[in-house]
């Protein structure tokens, strides 16, 4: 009776040799193991986000603005400190423009464009950028970001001259 029990197990081939059967046990596993590590590299590598790296030597405030399905958005303001990056957005990027507005805190002068957008002086999200000022927001130039449609995009901000002198 023992040894029908012992026979009823599918997986076990009581005709085969010991090694092959762990062989086999082990090229399962293996495999299981190859495609685990296949699915987090995918995952963990395929990151999506607007990030921001400030390559001066000052301290500088960021806004920035973009079209959200039917509506033009601006928010601010990230406090981004020297020769480092800032996540602005996370996730796929839902646009192929971004604009960006930024002020040198320590050296003063701006980082600017010709697209105007609504912005105050503390943290904010505003909606639409038309009537700034009867809204009481102020109207900020932007500078336009071409992100080409990539899920990523990073933006540079540098001193304009070679020599990083303003």
């Amino acid at each position: 009776m023992v040894n029908e029990m012992q026979n009823l197990n599918p997986l076990i081939d009581r005709n085969q040799s010991a090694p092959k059967l762990y062989k086999g046990i082990f090229v399962g596993l293996m495999t299981m193991s190859l495609a685990f590590i296949a699915l987090v590299g995918a995952s963990t590598s395929a990151k999506a986000e607007l990030k921001l790296c400030n390559t001066t030597s000052s301290r500088v405030g960021v806004a920035i603005g973009y079209r959200e399905k039917d509506r033009w958005a601006t928010e601010g303001w990230w406090n981004v400190a020297s020769n480092t990056c800032e996540v602005l957005l996370k996730g796929k990027l839902i646009a192929r423009y971004y604009y960006v507005h930024a002020v040198d805190y320590d050296r003063g002068g701006e980082w600017s464009g010709k697209d105007t957008m609504c912005t105050t002086d503390k943290a904010f999200t505003v909606f639409g950028v038309k009537d700034c000022v009867k809204r009481g927001y102020k109207r900020t130039g932007f500078f336009e970001i071409d992100t080409k449609n990539e899920d990523d995009w990073t933006v540079r901000l540098k001193y304009p001259d070679e020599n990083g002198k303003k």
